[in-house]
C-alpha cells in the first residue's frame, strides 16, 4: 500500500524518494513465487502506482490508505487471504512477508509491528476480513489496538517486526548486506 511519506533525505526529491521505496517493495513482492503482488493507492497516488507496477500487477484504488479497503478489494478479486504491506519498507526480506502470512492457517489476523515509533509494517487476514476487524492506517495501528475488537485476543497474532523508513533515524537501520532495495540505495548514493 502506498502510504503517506512526510520526509526525504536531504537533497532527495520527496516524490522520487517515495517512488523508490515503494518500487523496491513491489519488486520484492512481484518476485515471490507464492504470492501475487498488487498495489493499493488512493486516487491521488494511482499515477505513482502505475509508474512502479510490473506488467500485469493489479492496482486497487482505495478511498483511504487504510487496511480494510485493501482487504475488501482483494476479497472481491477472489483471494482467500491478503497482506497489506507498507510501501516505505524497501529492504524487507521475503521471509518476513512469509512469516506474516503463515499464521493465517489458524488465526484470522496477523500483524507485523513496525518498530519505533510504533505502528505496523503489515497486516494479513483471511478473507473476507472478519467483521470485528476495525479499519486503521498502518501508522497508528498496533496489535493491541486490533485485539480490542476481536472476539478473543488470540485471533490477532503478532509476527516479527520490520522497520519502515519514516524519518532520518530509520536510515541507520538499513542493512547494506541485504539484497534488493536497489532504487532506494541508488537515491542514497550507494
Amino acid at each position: 500500500m502506498l502510504v503517506p511519506v512526510p520526509w526525504s533525505p536531504p537533497g532527495v526529491d520527496l516524490r522520487a524518494w517515495r517512488a523508490a521505496m515503494a518500487e523496491d517493495v513491489v519488486d520484492l513482492l512481484a518476485r515471490l513465487a507464492t504470492a501475487e503482488a498488487a498495489i493499493a493507492a488512493t486516487a491521488d497516488d494511482v499515477a505513482l502506482a502505475e509508474e512502479i507496477a510490473w506488467p500485469g500487477t493489479r492496482i486497487y484504488q482505495v478511498p483511504t490508505p487504510t487496511v480494510l479497503p485493501v482487504l475488501a478489494a482483494a476479497a472481491k478479486d477472489g483471494f482467500d487471504e491478503a497482506a497489506v504491506i507498507a510501501g516505505d519498507a524497501p529492504d524487507v526480506p521475503g521471509m518476513t512477508l512469509g512469516k506474516l502470512l503463515r499464521p493465517l492457517d489458524g488465526k484470522a489476523v496477523a500483524v507485523s509491528p513496525a518498530g519505533p515509533p510504533g505502528g505496523l509494517f503489515g497486516v494479513a487476514a483471511r478473507l473476507p476480513a472478519p467483521d470485528w476487524l476495525a479499519d486503521h492506517d498502518l501508522d497508528s495501528a498496533s496489535a493491541p489496538l486490533l485485539r480490542r475488537t476481536a472476539p478473543a485476543p488470540g485471533e490477532v497474532t503478532s509476527t516479527p517486526q520490520w522497520r519502515r523508513l519514516r524519518g532520518p533515524a530509520d536510515l541507520a537501520g538499513l542493512d547494506v548486506a541485504l539484497e534488493g532495495w536497489e532504487n532506494t540505495r541508488t537515491l542514497l548514493g550507494g
